[in-house]
């Protein structure tokens, strides 16, 4: 297994998973404040197709963070597989952590597809070839459960040409709520006839998959209105300190599909479309995460955590056509589209798929795939603060 012992890197991109004899894509990050740690995952694929996946793999980092106002270092375990995470007869993919703060249980959910059946095969035939699964820890995974498989529980699945959960992380609401995100191909016939199926336009549509009672049962929301793919879901507050909950969606219209629901993901409504945060091509992931309103006063002694209004920042490639350019967009007042910021680059060269974490005193932890040829070479994480966020966009 490829890997190193313990490595403290500073706040600069650093390499956690290169691409060699395996090839290492779909990062999904999460960090646990109590414990200041963070996980990150990703699958090992055999080659770059996404049928080769073999297992999702995963590593631990300590936060360091001694000084709030001073960078961060972070010290990461040797990678290692996530055994776990298998169903017989079925490949890993799709890792999307999330935390249940009340029980102190670590979620991963992942989809476990049969065989070597592509996405494309499936949405031909409209048959369903994934499944829903998800292992949990107690101690931040350094031992996880046995699989639990929810497909046959969720009725929803039966008529859908096939699903996939994020990538990327999910979340508790202040609420308790827990959220996954979804998204899942139906077809836009009513009837259950395959004949039917065949003639009929098989379209993608985001959603949410929660539980209100700390992931004994799971039920889906409603899907968004708007074709929409890979998604990640962030909370936060109006000025009435009511929750909402912000959508931020793969699409493949030049531009990303927003929504918002004050239901805890149980139903969005569409944004108007912006041109601030273009798609890319025929569309990538991206990462969305909400953070407490920062202070625009450098000598306030206000805490930052202990503000309710909540901002949201963003990744993804900000070019039009190719992935490229990977950018961290800020958005002061969530609840209007408009209000995203011009991007800072964070990686120049190819860059594809990201995943954002918010690790307190105004910091941000991101997990990306990049390379100097092409965007799968590497998966490399980069700290940063709010401060430099400022400067990127030129505030």
């Amino acid at each position: 297994m490829e890997g190193s012992a313990l490595r403290v890197f500073p706040q600069q991109q650093q390499i956690l998973f290169k691409s060699g004899s395996w090839v290492y894509r779909i990062p999904a990050l999460f960090y646990e404040r109590e414990s200041k740690t963070l996980l990150a995952f990703a699958e090992q694929r055999r080659t770059s197709d996404d049928t080769s996946t073999v297992n999702l793999v995963m590593t631990t980092g300590e936060v360091k963070m001694e000084v709030p106002s001073e960078p961060k270092t972070i010290e990461w375990s040797e990678f290692k597989e996530v055994k776990e995470a298998h169903i017989p007869g079925h490949r890993p993919m799709n890792p999307c952590p999330l935390y249940d703060e009340k029980r102190k249980t670590l979620f991963l959910f992942f989809i476990c597809v049969e065989g070597i059946v592509s996405e494309k095969r499936q949405i031909q035939k409209y048959t369903n070839a994934a499944r829903l699964c998800y292992i949990t820890s107690k101690n931040l995974g350094q031992s996880w459960s046995e699989v639990t498989d929810l497909t046959d529980t969720l009725d929803e699945i039966n008529g859908w040409a096939t699903f996939a959960v994020g990538p990327g992380h999910g979340l508790q609401t202040e609420s308790g709520r827990l959220i996954v995100p979804v998204y899942a191909y139906v077809s836009c016939c009513s009837s259950c006839c395959l004949c039917c199926f065949k003639c009929c336009k098989v379209t993608p549509y985001s959603l949410a998959l929660y539980s209100d009672d700390y992931g004994e049962k799971w039920q889906f929301g409603e899907m968004l209105q708007n074709e929409s793919l890979e998604c990640e879901m962030a909370e936060y507050f109006d000025d009435k300190e009511n929750s909402i909950i912000y959508c931020n969606a793969r699409s493949q219209g030049g531009h990303r599909v927003e929504a918002l629901d004050k239901n805890d993901g149980e139903g969005f409504i569409i944004l108007p479309h912006t041109y601030k945060l273009v798609e890319t091509g025929t569309g990538c992931q991206g990462s969305v995460v909400s953070f407490p309103a920062q202070s625009e006063d450098t000598h306030a002694d206000r805490d930052p955590s202990q503000n309710p209004n909540k901002w949201l920042l963003f990744t993804h490639p900000s070019h039009k056509s190719k992935r490229t350019y990977l950018g961290v967009y800020l958005n002061k007042n969530p609840s209007k589209s408009n209000s995203w910021s011009k991007p800072w680059i964070i990686n120049k060269g190819p860059s594809a798929y990201s995943d954002l974490a918010y690790i307190d005193d105004g910091w941000f932890a991101c997990l990306m795939e990049r390379g100097e040829i092409s965007e799968i070479e590497q998966i490399t994480y980069k700290v940063f603060s709010y401060q430099e966020v400022k400067q990127g966009i030129g505030e």
